[in-house]
């Protein structure tokens, strides 16, 4: 049976220090991490909170991607593509469902169309000038209307594979906005030729 949340809380507790912080992670000794373990320290362990406070978009109506359903790079009758601004990394797209589903109640027909435009994207990002891989993420904790987060990881760059990307790409410095405008164009324009919609 799954623990509760205060029996979660107990449990994590049981191997914390004497200022309740775990020891670090064992992804902190992996050669691609992004942090020399001397000098680094977990934060303290907080109690459950509970109830959870609501997302953003729990009400539909005051739903940031449902006010912005006909904006985007990429745009079909069900979905909608976006580029995120300001990150570290050469290229971060984020795919939405017009209509305001979470991941649990999206429809079967609209996971069919997600999966097969999650591979058509990471083709087409993978396909960009000195792109590696596509890494796809969805978390859900932020936003209650569902998004999909696509990362562009640089070639070259073997420090950043895998699940600390996300955390590179928040520490290096800002990406040119002009260059991420060309690379998403491109793959917005391969999505209208390869899966159909159209270009925003």
């Amino acid at each position: 049976m799954v623990m509760n949340p205060r029996e979660f809380y107990e449990h994590a507790l049981s191997v914390t220090d004497d200022e309740q912080r775990l020891p670090l992670s064992r992804m902190t000794e992996w050669d691609i991490s992004p942090f020399e373990q001397e000098g680094l320290r977990v934060s303290r362990l907080r109690p459950p909170v509970l109830p959870e406070p609501h997302r953003q978009g729990e009400d539909p109506s005051e739903c940031h991607s449902c006010a912005h359903r006909d904006d985007g790079i990429w745009l079909d009758d069900h979905w909608r593509l976006t580029r995120i601004g300001s990150v570290g990394v050469p290229l971060v797209l984020m795919l939405h469902p017009r209509e305001h589903h979470g991941l649990a109640d999206l429809p079967d027909e609209r996971a069919a169309e997600l999966g097969v435009l999650t591979a058509h994207l990471g083709r087409h990002i993978e396909a960009l000038p000195h792109i590696a891989r596509a890494h796809v993420y969805r978390i859900g904790d932020g936003g209650a209307h569902l998004h999909v987060w696509f990362f562009a990881r640089p070639e070259g760059q073997s420090q950043m594979l895998g699940s600390w990307l996300v955390v590179w790409d928040d520490l290096l410095p800002e990406y040119p906005a002009d260059v991420a405008d060309a690379d998403a164009a491109t793959v917005a324009a391969a999505l209208v030729g390869s899966y159909g919609g159209r270009a925003g």
